[in-house]
C-alpha cells in the first residue's frame, strides 16, 4: 500500500456529502482523484480521464467507471470502495471534498477543476431543482436520520435569482461550511505547487479543449497515439458528451428528470448575467474578496490562460 503522506484534516459532513466514507479506501499509487466543487466541470474531466485511460474514445459509464465514496445517496459505502477494489484498470475517483478532509497518499493524483461561482451556482440551481421525487425522498431520509441536521433536505426555490441570493451566503455548502465553493476552492489553491495535484479550470476546457486534454495527460503521464487526439478531443466537446448522454449516464434518470438531458444541460458561461439581482453580484464580489486572494479571484473568473498558470503565481 502506498504511503500516507497526510491523513485527513478535518471531518466534512454536509447533507450530501461525508468525508468519513473515505476511511475505508485501499489506496494504489496510480489512483487518480478528480476532486471539485459541484458543476464545475467534474463529469466532463471524468469523461476525458477515462478516454486517457482506456485509450479510446468510446462511450463507458462514468459513475461505474470511476468511483464517488463521499456521496450519501448511493446508499452503503462498502459497497462502492468494493466496486472500486475490484476494478483492474488505473482508477479515478471523484469527490465534492476539500483536500484537508482527505487523506494524501504517495503518488495518488489530484485534478482540481475550477469554474467561475457565478456560473456554477447558475449550473447548480438547475441541478438542484429538478430532482426526482424519489431523490427527495432519500435525501429527506438522510438529513432527518442525521442528527447533525434532523429535519428534510431544504427545498430550491425555482427562481435561481433566489438561489444564487441564499448561495452566496454559504457558498452552497448544504450544512457544512468545508464543502462550500469558498471553501473548496481555497483548499486546492494553496496545494497548486504540488508536483500531485493540477488545477484546471473551466475556461480553458472551453477556449481551448485539444490543449487541456494534453496538460490532463502529461500530468498523468499517460501517452495517447496521435492518431487518437482528434476522436477523444471530439468526443470530449459537450455536444457530443449530451448526444452520448444515456450511454455516459445511464442511470441518471434515477435522480433527474429528464435524466442525462437535464444533468448535462448547457454547458456555457455567462448565463446570470441579467438573471442575477445586481445587489446580489455585490455580495458575491464582497464574499470573493472576503475569502479569497487576488491571484485566486483571478484565476477563479478568467482561467489560467486569461491570469496565468496557477503554479506561477506561488510564491
Amino acid at each position: 500500500m502506498p504511503t500516507l503522506l497526510r491523513a485527513p484534516r478535518r471531518v466534512v459532513r454536509s447533507r450530501v456529502y461525508d468525508s468519513t466514507r473515505w476511511s475505508g479506501y485501499q489506496p494504489r499509487e496510480s489512483d487518480i482523484v478528480i476532486a471539485t466543487y459541484a458543476k464545475c466541470g467534474t463529469t466532463w474531466t471524468q469523461r476525458i480521464v477515462g478516454m486517457l485511460v482506456f485509450q479510446s474514445a468510446a462511450p463507458r459509464p462514468v459513475w461505474e467507471s470511476s468511483p464517488w465514496p463521499d456521496m450519501r445517496l448511493f446508499g452503503p459505502v462498502e459497497d462502492e470502495l468494493a466496486r472500486a477494489e475490484a476494478q483492474t484498470h488505473r482508477r479515478f475517483f471523484k469527490t465534492h471534498l476539500p483536500l484537508e478532509a482527505l487523506p494524501i497518499y504517495a503518488g495518488v493524483k489530484f485534478i482540481h477543476v475550477a469554474r467561475d461561482g457565478r456560473d456554477a451556482a447558475m449550473s447548480l440551481h438547475n441541478h438542484l431543482s429538478h430532482f426526482t421525487p424519489a431523490t427527495l425522498t432519500d435525501l429527506d431520509a438522510i438529513s432527518r436520520g442525521d442528527p447533525k441536521f434532523g429535519d428534510d433536505y431544504p427545498r430550491v426555490p425555482s427562481d435561481p435569482a433566489a438561489f444564487f441570493s441564499n448561495w452566496v451566503a454559504d457558498g452552497g455548502g448544504q450544512g457544512d461550511d468545508g464543502a462550500s465553493f469558498y471553501s473548496m476552492e481555497n483548499s486546492y489553491w494553496a496545494e497548486r505547487t504540488n508536483k500531485n495535484v493540477l488545477l484546471v479550470h473551466y475556461n480553458d476546457l472551453k477556449s481551448d479543449r485539444d490543449a487541456e486534454i494534453r496538460r490532463i495527460a502529461d500530468f498523468l503521464e499517460i501517452e495517447i497515439p496521435e492518431r487518437l487526439w482528434p476522436e477523444i478531443v471530439a468526443a470530449a466537446g459537450f455536444e457530443a458528451m449530451k448526444e452520448q448522454g444515456d450511454a455516459l449516464m445511464p442511470n441518471v434518470h434515477n435522480l433527474f428528470d429528464l435524466g442525462a438531458a437535464r444533468f448535462l444541460h448547457k454547458g456555457t458561461n455567462g448565463r446570470w448575467r441579467g438573471v442575477f439581482a445586481a445587489e446580489d453580484l455585490e455580495r458575491y464580489d464582497a464574499q470573493v474578496r472576503a475569502n479569497f486572494a487576488p491571484d485566486l479571484a483571478r484565476w477563479l473568473e478568467r482561467g489560467r490562460t486569461g491570469a496565468g498558470d496557477p503554479r506561477g503565481t506561488a510564491r
